[in-house]
């Protein structure tokens, strides 16, 4: 059978063999059964099994954290997987991140960060009536820099994404090889929604600045979730050559690799994934 065993599955998440018995007699997942009944685990397995951990070592109850993920996969879509979304502990609430939806799988609701959005708020005006001024400068003749609406994207992102991605608009328009304003539109677009609008900046950003591991790993998550699998598989490996240390990207190349057919490629990333994450 395919699949990996016990031992495997231990070394790659830094766990015992006895914690990998433990998480399944919790009932957290029901792995496949080969010879003598030994259990093979698939890659979808060390994804739940990766972020059980997580939460585990939060002093998150067992019961309750497989509550949890079982709730989270019955509302996450078929094609997202739990991998594609950030889990963690905010005090005493689970809470999950896709984008811009924060929720508790445990009860469905949505969670707001109201701190960062009364600051957001309250520094919006400011923002967009500076960006404002700024505008009318530049239609009155007064020449603003690339370097100039670059800034004032990085100052809007939090408070006005419209204008944000304007003043990268503009910056492009001006210096059409600013790879900084590429990368931070492409994040933009694609946190909106649409990765096949983020995937040209991605790409326009590599070809100015080759070595951005940045823009690498960006376009790999959108190629990913475009469904072009091999391309994403490429990308994420240009992003661990440009950036070793960068475990998402081992793991997510491990993934695609895995879904790909790749199982020497995968069981390298993998390695390289559990070599960083023992190191934290």
């Amino acid at each position: 059978m395919t699949g990996y065993s016990t031992s495997e599955v231990a070394k790659i998440l830094g766990l015992s063999p006895g914690q990998v018995r433990g998480y399944v007699r919790a009932g957290f997942l029901s792995p496949e059964r080969g010879e003598r009944g030994r259990m093979r685990f698939s890659f979808p397995d060390l994804v739940f099994l990766r972020t059980a951990r997580g939460l585990m070592s939060a002093r998150v109850p067992p019961r309750r954290i497989r509550r949890a993920l079982e709730r989270l996969r019955e509302q996450l879509p078929e094609d997202r997987s739990i991998n594609a979304v950030r889990i963690a502990m905010e005090g005493t609430r689970i809470v999950v991140e896709d984008g811009p939806r924060r929720w508790q799988p445990e009860s469905g609701q949505a969670v707001f960060d109201f701190d960062a959005a009364d600051l957001a708020r309250e520094a919006a005006p400011l923002g967009r009536r500076s960006f404002e001024e700024a505008r009318t400068r530049s239609e009155a003749g007064d020449s603003l820099a690339a370097d100039d609406w670059f800034e004032w994207g990085c100052e809007l992102e939090a408070s006005s994404p419209a204008e944000a991605r304007e003043a990268y608009e503009r910056a492009l328009e001006l210096q059409p090889d600013h790879a900084s304003a590429h990368v931070n539109l492409g994040r933009i677009l694609h946190e909106a929604g649409d990765p096949r609008a983020a995937e040209p900046h991605y790409l326009a950003a590599l070809e100015v600045r080759p070595e951005d591991a940045t823009a690498a790993y960006n376009l790999g998550v959108a190629l990913e979730d475009m469904g072009k699998l091999p391309e994403a598989l490429l990308a994420y490996q240009k992003a661990v050559r440009l950036e070793p240390d960068n475990a998402d990207a081992h793991f997510n190349a491990a993934s695609l690799a895995e879904r790909l057919g790749r199982n020497a490629e995968a069981v390298r990333h993998l390695g390289a994934y559990r070599k960083l994450t023992r190191k934290t």
